[in-house]
């Protein structure tokens, strides 16, 4: 899976994060074909209380499940971990959602 950090420096902390939980999706789901990731900073312009974006993004066979965290008024995506957090456990749902539909 690709990892691009946007308006931003790549973080180690944050990509082995990240890593980690794409090991857990293709833990859930083990014919994972590809996806990204794609961490975005605030804008410049914010100098305080600038909001993290993050896009998840994943292809299995027959779907392609995407999960896009957009700031909003969400003051937790201050933190980008927190942000990476909610992009994941969205796709991780409707992962858990689409093989449910998948078995029944």
């Amino acid at each position: 899976m690709q990892i691009t950090f946007r308006q931003m420096s790549p973080s180690p902390a944050l990509r082995d994060r990240i890593q980690e939980r794409i090991d857990r999706l293709e833990h859930l789901h083990e014919r994972i074909t590809g996806g990204r990731v794609v961490v975005q900073a605030p804008h410049r312009h914010h100098h305080k209380g600038g909001l993290f974006s993050v896009a998840v993004e994943v292809q299995i066979p027959g779907a392609s499940l995407t999960s896009h965290r957009s700031p909003g008024q969400h003051h937790a995506h201050e933190d980008v971990y927190v942000a990476m957090r909610d992009a994941f456990d969205s796709l991780e749902r409707q992962l858990h959602d689409y093989l449910r539909r998948k078995t029944a």
